[in-house]
């Protein structure tokens, strides 16, 4: 019995440490360190609303993904950087929000992770706030990936109020003006919500093929919660 207590004790402990202090949350795949300085690829008007986002998340550096010998070589500028239009690429794009961080680098990490060229991606990343970059790629330091600056305006007074409040954020409509962002040569992306783990090779979807559609999109599925991550559920 004594040591029933000493257990119960022990859990109740831990479980307030976890709820308490944000960074022990950061568990892989969500691989989490303190950021650094920015190296990555932005792409942002003169002036945009500051954050301090920096300081609110911090994620250890995850391990670095390479590519499988059956993946071949990439296109490489004359810096040795691979050129965003190199047609070898898949193209990922993912909202970057203050709210969702912690979502979108688990995303990311889950598409390195179980991709045989990892090295082949480059993301598209939408973002409303600065330093969020930087989060990126001290926690990504190999990652290919370009930040876009979406203007909240464009959309703020487009937005029902009668929406959930999930939807109320203007960067959460970022999806639809993806051609207009994104460079011309990308001619197809997918797009990932932040609340998603890919368990899987991307390139699988990808290759997928669209017909003659322009967009593709997975179809409704209901789920019988009672059998939610059972082998009845997969």
């Amino acid at each position: 019995m004594l040591w029933l207590m000493r257990f119960s004790r022990f859990f109740s402990a831990a479980m307030a440490l976890v709820v308490l202090s944000p960074s022990l949350q950061s568990f892989p795949p969500a691989e989490a360190i303190k950021s650094s300085h920015l190296e990555g690829y932005l792409c942002l008007p003169i002036q945009m609303p500051p954050t301090d986002s920096e300081n609110l998340f911090s994620f250890w550096k995850a391990s670095a993904f390479h590519n499988a010998d059956k993946c071949g070589s990439n296109q490489r500028g004359v810096s040795g950087e691979m050129s965003v239009c190199d047609p070898s690429l898949v193209h990922v794009a993912i909202t970057l929000d203050i709210e969702y961080l912690r979502g979108s680098i688990a995303a990311v990490h889950s598409i390195l992770q179980h991709s045989l060229c990892p090295e082949n991606i480059f993301f598209h990343f939408p973002v409303s706030e600065t330093n969020m970059e930087s989060i990126v790629q001290s926690t990504f330091p190999q990652l290919k990936f370009k930040v876009y600056y979406f203007d909240p305006k464009i959309v703020r007074n487009l937005i029902s109020t009668s929406v959930r409040k999930a939807l109320e954020q203007p960067l959460n409509y970022a999806r639809n003006y993806l051609a207009d962002l994104l460079e011309g040569c990308v001619s197809r992306v997918i797009y990932l919500d932040s609340d998603l783990v890919v368990v899987d090779d991307i390139s699988k979807l990808w290759n997928t093929s669209l017909c003659s559609k322009k967009i593709g999109a997975p179809e409704t599925v209901p789920i019988n919660k009672s059998h939610l991550g059972s082998a009845q559920n997969t």
